[in-house]
């Protein structure tokens, strides 16, 4: 049975973030949605996202399919629910499609917008749903917990230096894993070090944690739990219930907290984010659907930077600021809470990053990690920067 991830009609809510992927490539906890249930499941699985994406997460349809909402991240109890579907019916957690089994012709007809003609069952268990970009960081302490234990169960840790301090014993370990005279505390909760990571010396780390395969901790990093530093990105500095999703860095010091980084994106160096208002009060945060700021319900929440965003050194990010894809940020002063997809300079002036200028920019990073930025990567960003021309009011 073919397994498809699909994106429904929320996923503008999670904007800037999705622009750039399908939703289940969100990583939250160890893993990414879409790597969960490829884990939970045993199987490959393909997506159903918007047109622009599709050449490079393709969708694959089989004579039987079950169709999965990418938003929502698995457990065992959601599985079994799930294997008890048959063709034609549909699971639903108050009036939001889970999941759909069906045949090849009814998924070309699928249609987020019209799902009476399925036979409805209900699921009645809480699910963990990504709705917006602030439960990334929210739910990141109980996903790490989840994707450890579906990792680890039944293997046997590497072990460490005997030069780094270990308390509790939530700890794995994968092959290659380089740390030297750093300290672990998993009395907090599990600590993961994903394959060929490093961890530098003078490391304070507190679980629950994952550091994901071939990413770096720089010397003296102080890093809370409930962070994820995601595969072959960099991390030092203070960092606070935070995630990386990839190949992105924040290398020195400087703090950043209850925050989400995309791919691709660099902190320069003493950049600091506010994860708290001075007067205590509800934080808003920037919402593309509505053109307008929307309140999360949270005290804290920090910043959300969408892939290829990029500041220099010494940039200060006020409570819950949104940055678009492709930002070049620099400059004294707080930046607005806003900042536009393809946005250039800082709070004392901005203007257009073209494209031209943003792929050399581009090419120059994909080239360090040996990759190529392709025509593919390149359409996608030149669509993106299309839909949002309209935001750039400058």
């Amino acid at each position: 049975m073919g397994i498809i991830l699909f994106d429904d009609q929320f996923r503008a809510n999670l904007l800037p973030l999705s622009f750039t992927r399908p939703v289940s490539e969100f990583r939250v906890g160890i893993l990414t949605i879409a790597d969960k249930w490829k884990r939970y499941l045993n199987s490959e699985i393909s997506y159903l996202t918007e047109h622009y994406l599709q050449e490079k997460y393709p969708l694959q349809i089989d004579a039987e399919n079950l169709l999965i909402n990418s938003a929502i991240c698995p457990d065992k109890n959601l599985l079994d629910a799930i294997a008890k579907i048959r063709e034609g019916e549909a699971l639903f957690h108050d009036q939001l499609l889970i999941a759909v089994q069906l045949n090849e012709a009814a998924v070309k007809e699928f249609d987020i917008n019209k799902l009476t003609s399925y036979r409805s069952v209900e699921y009645l268990n809480s699910v963990t749903r990504i709705a917006y970009p602030e439960h990334i960081f929210s739910f990141n302490g109980q996903e790490i917990r989840k994707d450890f234990e579906l990792l680890t169960t039944g293997r046997t840790s590497a072990s460490l230096s005997n030069t780094n301090i270990i308390l509790g014993d939530q700890i794995f370990v994968e092959d290659g894993v380089d740390a030297e005279c750093s300290t672990f505390n998993s009395k907090t909760g599990p600590i993961y070090l994903g394959k060929d990571s490093i961890i530098m010396e003078g490391c304070h780390i507190r679980g629950p944690f994952a550091l994901c395969e071939g990413a770096l901790l720089k010397m003296g990093a102080k890093i809370y739990g409930m962070t994820t530093i995601g595969p072959h990105s960099k991390a030092g500095g203070e960092i606070n219930n935070s995630v990386l999703f990839a190949n992105s860095a924040k290398g020195h010091e400087g703090y950043l907290g209850n925050s989400v980084l995309g791919e691709w994106c660099n902190i320069g160096a003493d950049s600091n984010n506010s994860n708290m208002k001075n007067n205590y009060a509800e934080v808003r945060l920037w919402d593309y659907s509505t053109e307008k700021f929307r309140k999360t319900g949270l005290q804290f929440c920090g910043l959300i930077m969408a892939d290829h965003a990029k500041c220099s050194i010494n940039t200060m990010f006020n409570t819950g600021t949104v940055v678009g894809v492709g930002s070049n940020l620099f400059g004294s002063g707080f930046s607005r809470n806003f900042v536009p997809d393809f946005s250039w300079g800082g709070s004392q002036g901005r203007e257009v990053y073209s494209l031209k200028n943003m792929f050399e920019t581009a090419m120059k990073v994909f080239a360090r990690r040996n990759i190529d930025f392709n025509e593919m990567e390149q359409k996608i960003l030149t669509h993106i920067f299309e839909l949002t021309v309209k935001y750039r009011r400058f």
